[in-house]
């Protein structure tokens, strides 16, 4: 019986051991990204791959010079980013952009594809449509190492001159062609956040209003269809973001996300998330700054590929803790 007790007490010490690490660790982590989300010290440049020569690069709280900005996080897509390209560039050019432009001339766009440390080709295809499209309408931004899809979309938002800016996967899952879903939508909010303040003529830059794409109407089928462990994984997920967030998004991990540029400035100046729950930060901050968030129902579909795995689970749930921690203990703070 002593033996059973002596087991039952190192383990309960062991326990506690790891669970002060792991705690410990996590305020480590929290300290050292309170300031300010500083995750990449090297500047930004573009590159013309025609010229050689490196393009000043602009940044967020510079005023607009493109009407709409795609922003693309890449890492190892040399297979996938083509088809992606291809589509977008192709869309905005001929059935949105060069439709509108015909109307008023201030319809521009560019297409950032931020290299997230690739180690295939993704560099090379990405450089290849700068060639085809000039560096004015395609940049591409290099890491130089693996990041996170967070710092991905951090810094092609930082660096973007849209007065809307449009997060989109390289994968091509979502149509580009429900992003005037979300400009309509985003458009209808800023005007009425306009006619409240007495104001007229707004520029849609300039109000702060977030959309979020959205897979939940297709939660039904996808419950029936996914198997029994991934609906677990997938519910819990969801309870552990209601915790973390609050309530107010049903699908955070969509990865098909408009702003405009004053709602982007203040996210993306804040956000300290590195990987893949950078969304669920953006949801936390948006509640924070009072931005109207609007959720749309977008075309989606499964594109063989992923990187999201049963490895992803501990980084995710590791992220949700640290921002908790971040945010709870104000080592984190906000800069409004």
């Amino acid at each position: 019986m002593e033996l059973l007790w002596t087991i039952a007490e190192l383990f309960f010490a062991l326990i506690l051991i790891v669970a002060s690490l792991f705690l410990s660790a996590m305020f480590f982590e929290a300290y050292r990204r309170r300031n300010n989300n500083k995750h990449i010290d090297s500047p930004a440049f573009f590159e013309d791959p025609t010229s050689l020569k490196q393009v000043p690069c602009p940044h967020l709280v510079d005023p607009a010079e493109k009407y709409i900005s795609l922003i693309i996080p890449a890492f190892n897509e040399e297979h996938r980013l083509p088809a992606a390209l291809d589509e977008t560039i192709e869309y905005v050019e001929a059935c949105y952009l060069d439709k509108r432009a015909a109307m008023d001339k201030s319809f521009t766009y560019e297409v950032l594809i931020v290299d997230d440390g690739s180690a295939d080709g993704t560099k090379r295809v990405a450089f290849d449509y700068v060639r085809k499209n000039s560096v004015d309408n395609v940049r591409v931004i290099l890491l130089g190492r693996n990041h996170g899809k967070g710092e991905a979309i951090r810094k092609g938002m930082l660096h973007a001159r849209g007065e809307i800016l449009l997060m989109l996967d390289a994968d091509g899952a979502t149509k580009v062609n429900d992003l005037e879903k979300l400009e309509n939508k985003i458009r209808a909010v800023a005007s009425a956040e306009d006619t409240k303040d007495g104001k007229s003529g707004f520029r849609i830059a300039d109000i702060p209003v977030a959309a979020f794409g959205s897979r939940a109407h297709l939660e039904e089928k996808a419950l029936a269809t996914r198997k029994w462990y991934r609906n677990f994984l997938m519910k819990g997920f969801h309870i552990v973001v209601l915790m973390a967030a609050g309530p107010g998004i049903r699908d955070t991990q969509c990865g098909f996300k408009m702003f405009t540029r004053a709602a982007a400035r203040k996210l993306f100046t804040n956000i300290r998330l590195k990987r893949w729950c950078f969304d669920v930060e953006l949801v936390f901050l948006c509640k924070q700054f009072g931005i109207p968030m609007l959720e749309i129902s977008v075309n989606w579909s499964e594109i063989p590929g992923s990187k999201v795995n049963l490895l992803s689970i501990p980084n995710m749930l590791w992220e949700l803790a640290l921002m908790s921690v971040g945010y709870r203990t104000r080592l984190w703070k906000i800069s409004y």
